[in-house]
């Protein structure tokens, strides 16, 4: 089983497929990486040599930014847009979206479950 940054790729998987197992790699991002190193893209990881899972790990380690240097940075991206209290910072601090979307009927998966509000009976004062 080959290892790259820390992730398990699986070995029955073709190698652009396995190489998106990897947070911050994608399927075209896996394609350039292939045609950068120049090897087969089809071949499936199992078949793989230690030079070619050597140059691959190397070509992401220093080339990509993937797994725990992504999220912190991404994470520090956020931390920097709600403590100079811009609008998209408002929004992730309050757990809104972010980009524009409409909120009064769609968005449950970024508010969170319904919560419904109790119907509250007036008080009347009588003096």
């Amino acid at each position: 089983m080959a290892r790259i940054s820390g992730i398990n790729i699986p070995d029955n998987k073709r190698g652009i497929i396995a190489l998106t197992y990897i947070f911050g790699i994608g399927n075209n991002l896996a394609k350039k990486i292939f045609e950068k190193i120049k090897l087969n893209q089809n071949k499936q990881v199992n078949k793989w040599s230690d030079f070619e899972i050597n140059s691959i790990r190397n070509f992401i380690n220093k080339n990509i930014k993937v797994e725990g240097e992504l999220k912190t940075s991404i994470k520090l991206d956020v931390k920097r847009l709600v403590d100079i209290k811009c609008y998209r910072g408002l929004r992730h601090k309050l757990g809104l979206t972010v980009r524009g979307q409409k909120t009064k009927t769609n968005c449950r998966t970024r508010k969170g479950k319904r919560k419904t509000i109790a119907n509250q009976k007036k008080i009347l004062n009588k003096s």
